[in-house]
């Protein structure tokens, strides 16, 4: 990932006001389609310039062919607060954050993402590194990617609760991302076949297991949707330890027993 700086400038008198509406209206636009990473957005004030850091899968994600209509939509309105379009500066890489994957057509990918995770929750399955959702050859729903980016927060929040596991809320956030029944899975599970069909590669979704009786019954488990087993001699990037080509499902061997 790389940091970047956006910088703002002013063409006639506007207000703070004006400022702040304009510049995080297109920095949503900008998140929603996979452009920047992280959900805060510091906006300084420099001698009339306005300037935005941020953090962007590559080193090219804000150039213009990826801009989504609301991102176009959101460049258009900078102008209602006397805004000319950003200078986009690349301050350089992140050594925190992953790289992206360097191959947008693998053999298969996943949707999988942690609570520590910032970047694109799809991946390479072939590489395990994240692929930008700009990179898609069609906006996943209604010009961009915002129901992935609105899925992937509210799976990071259930998996940040039964981590902590300090409240009741755990077990309603567990049930969220382990459970094939829930809301989250059913609604990360149909953006998966989505993305499948307007990629035309193989996308499997990723399972969170956790607790299990014993060590015997996990390792019969079967997959969540079609009962067939599908057990794995040998685990996928060390997470993976089940994949169902039927149903497009990859899970973990529950943590409890690792």
């Amino acid at each position: 990932m790389y940091v970047v700086e956006l910088q703002f400038e002013c063409f006639d008198n506007t207000t703070v006001a004006a400022v702040d509406t304009a510049v995080n209206g297109l920095m949503d636009a900008l998140r929603y389609n996979g452009q920047v990473l992280g959900r805060e957005f510091p906006i300084v004030m420099d001698e009339g310039t306005f300037k935005v850091r941020a953090v962007c899968p590559e080193q090219d994600s804000l150039h213009s062919r990826f801009h989504s209509p609301q991102v176009k939509a959101s460049m258009n309105r900078l102008s209602h607060a006397s805004l000319l379009s950003p200078k986009v500066k690349l301050l350089g890489r992140d050594l925190n954050s992953e790289a992206a994957a360097e191959n947008f057509s693998p053999s298969w990918q996943v949707i999988y993402t942690t609570y520590v995770h910032t970047c694109s929750p799809l991946r390479c399955g072939d590489t395990l590194m994240p692929i930008p959702l700009y990179r898609l050859p069609e906006p996943t729903l209604n010009g961009d990617h915002k129901a992935v980016i609105k899925w992937q927060t509210e799976w990071q929040a259930c998996d940040e609760l039964q981590m902590a596991g300090a409240c009741q809320a755990e077990h309603a956030a567990l049930h969220e991302i382990r459970d094939a029944d829930s809301d989250i899975f059913r609604r990360g599970w149909d953006l998966r076949g989505r993305i499948e069909y307007i990629t035309k590669i193989p996308t499997y979704y990723y399972q969170y297991r956790v607790g299990g009786e014993s060590l015997e019954s996990e390792l019969g488990r079967p997959c969540p949707k079609c009962g067939g087993q599908w057990w794995l001699d040998e685990p996928l990037h060390g997470i993976f330890h089940y994949k169902c080509d039927k149903c497009r499902i990859v899970s973990n061997l529950s943590w409890d027993f690792q």
